[in-house]
């Protein structure tokens, strides 16, 4: 591979500029209550004082007994508060706390002295230009480096020059329960002067390497800054170090985090400290102070009177801030490990603080200017994920089509190869038939099934029953020639035949004695989802996009592929790591339904089609007994 020129960061910085336009776009062409982007019509229930002196606002319905409708709104949702203020519109960013039937909360600045009462608001999805600017200036620091270790570091990922290793020593795990694969990869990481990277195929126990690697590296005095692009992996990553008796702190906003872990975030540390007490008092006193300022009354208010409230809130505010700073510092200097996600690093609240080994988990997932934001604090670097897997989500098709979609860890995977790289080999997941595709595909026929799982079978949970569906691993049903025919719904597919086929497989996994939970239906077209979804109105079932389970697991899956035309095509599907992902997503059932007249056009479903057949999966959908008609 070509070495890169410092030109490589602008035009990543511009590729993050057309992804900003097509978010933007995105949220005009859906900016309404039913596209689920946005609630209106709401009021503020409650306010409180929390979460590091943040306002929580309560908003619900003007009518206490009307539910919220359907939303994208989750806790951790960057959004956007408007309401119109007597034609004086008022705009306040916030995140999502917490929501329930009737009620959405919203966690904003303490220092936001815009929130009028009486007054009917409107919640809307918002873009995260936040995390695009700190991209932005987190490249600009690489680009511009000289002769300090983020100078030298850039060499190395720009590929121009070799990556450097100590000479590997033996290990002795902390985890007893490593396997070989891992203990090799591990090991090179800690020899790493530079970079390292593990590739992780599915259900091999990536992120368990990668606890490893951080607790060795603390072991050896080491200050580590553990990363994933998404709250759900950094949370994954956090719970594993705490199962393993290290003691983590989680930087970013707690509505971001899972519940169970809020404990171990930051600002929850932080107000357990001894001048917390006094800090929340001051923030009390201080929104009651604006909220006083901000009310219009009967009588004229004193001259300079407003003023003078708002000043002296703000004075408490500081003061309050003050004593929460104090609390940070400590917490932050006496922890060996932070765990965040790559865009969630502020450097206001980290300082100048470096790292003496950065590690990134999921690194195929995000665009590689996210991981920037954490390489300009580190000395070594270690990168975990599958880059033939799903790679990151890029909206704008053009940033696409440049390069942004291309992960930093597949770069380098391309530049350096097994210099720098080691494929864990041990997978603790799939029956060995529903891994043996992907294994041969994508992992150099290298994916070998653990003992404890190469011949597990549905019969073998409890309560269940042998029946046809439970004594194999794999089915593949052939929906050529009858009729099961692809359409198309709001620019996406869905194919309905099929999607009665999934429902009929499904009822017969349940009746068999399988629990909701241990079920799961994937579809690669969102049309084909909505679908299904109103189909199987099944508690505890979940059925999503492959984008949706990626990292995820089930003990039974049905996969419907959905495309069935004339012309054979494939359309996205061409890429065929999202069918991998698909694929390798059960542990003990995979049934797979397609039309083999339209998936044989392209070579990569032909060898598929040719592996069911070899391992006795295939059936035609014409040998059902009950078919979808």
């Amino acid at each position: 591979m070509t070495p890169l020129g410092d030109d490589h960061f602008d035009r990543l910085s511009r590729l993050l500029d057309l992804e900003g336009e097509a978010e933007r776009e995105q949220a005009t062409r859906s900016d309404s209550e039913g596209e689920g982007r946005a609630l209106t019509a709401l009021v503020v229930r409650d306010e409180d004082a929390g979460l590091g002196g943040r306002l929580l606002l309560t908003f619900g319905k003007r009518d206490l007994a009307l539910p919220l409708p359907p939303t994208r709104l989750q806790p951790g949702s960057p959004v956007l508060l408007k309401c119109p203020n007597d034609g004086d519109q008022v705009a306040v960013r916030g995140i999502v706390f917490a929501r329930d039937r009737t009620t959405i909360r919203v966690a904003i600045d303490a220092s936001d002295d815009s929130i009028p009462e009486g007054e009917t608001w409107r919640i809307e999805l918002s873009s995260d230009e936040l995390s695009r600017r700190r991209q932005k200036s987190a490249m600009a620091s690489a680009k511009n480096a000289k002769r300090d270790r983020l100078a030298e570091l850039r060499e190395v990922l720009l590929g121009r020059r070799e990556p450097e290793f100590d000479k590997p020593t033996p290990l002795s795990p902390l985890d007893a329960g490593l396997n070989e694969s891992q203990q090799d990869a591990i090991a090179l990481a800690l020899a790493a002067k530079d970079l390292a990277i593990i590739h992780g195929p599915p259900g091999t126990g990536k992120t368990t390497a990668v606890v490893e690697v951080i607790r060795q590296a603390v072991r050896r005095g080491d200050r580590v800054l553990a990363c994933a692009p998404s709250n759900l992996a950094v949370d994954n990553l956090l719970e594993k170090l705490l199962a393993a008796g290290e003691n983590p702190v989680r930087l970013g906003h707690p509505a971001r985090v899972s519940e169970s872990l809020r404990e171990h975030t930051l600002d929850v540390l932080a107000e357990s400290h001894s001048d917390a007490k006094q800090a929340r008092k001051f923030y009390k006193e201080a929104h009651a102070m604006l909220r006083k300022s901000g009310k219009w009354t009967r009588a004229k208010p004193e001259p300079g009177e407003r003023g003078s409230l708002r000043r002296e809130a703000r004075a408490l505010i500081d003061d309050a801030r003050k004593l929460d700073d104090l609390a940070v510092e400590k917490i932050l200097d006496g922890t060996r490990i932070l765990c965040a996600t790559l865009t969630g690093l502020n450097a206001d609240l980290l300082g100048n603080r470096t790292f003496d080994l950065i590690a990134i988990d999921e690194a195929c997932q995000t665009p590689e200017p996210a991981c920037w934001t954490a390489i300009g604090r580190a000395k070594r670097i270690v990168l975990a994920g599958d880059h033939c897997q799903l790679p990151p989500t890029v909206l704008s098709l053009e940033a696409s089509r440049k390069g942004l979609r291309v992960s930093l860890m597949e770069r380098l995977v391309a530049c350096f190869g097994p210099t720098i790289t080691r494929r864990l080999r041990m997978q603790y997941r799939m029956n060995d038939a529903i891994a043996g595709f992907s294994s041969a595909e994508f992992y150099a026929t290298d994916l070998v099934a653990h003992e404890s799982v190469t011949g597990h079978l549905l019969r073998d949970l409890p309560g269940v029953e042998s029946t046809a569906l439970t004594v194999t691993p794999v089915q593949f049903i052939d929906t050529a020639g009858a009729g099961y025919d692809e359409e198309e719904v709001n620019e996406s597919k869905r194919n309905v035949n099929e999607a009665k086929l999934a429902v009929v497989k499904v009822r017969g996994l349940l009746e068999a004695g399988l629990a909701p939970e241990q079920i799961a239906v994937i579809a690669p077209y969102s049309a084909q989802v909505k679908l299904l979804r109103e189909m199987l109105d099944v508690a505890g079932l979940e059925i999503d996009s492959v984008d949706g389970f990626q990292g995820r697991e089930k003990e039974a899956v049905v996969l419907t592929i959905v495309r069935s035309n004339p012309e054979g095509d494939v359309g996205f599907l061409a890429d065929v790591r999202r069918t991998n992902v698909a694929l390798t997503r059960a542990r003990r059932k995979l049934i797979v339904i397609g039309d083999s007249a339209t998936l044989a056009n392209h070579p990569f479903y032909q060898r598929m089609l040719t592996y069911f057949e070899q391992i006795g999966a295939y059936s035609s959908v014409w040998e059902e007994s009950d078919p979808a008609t």
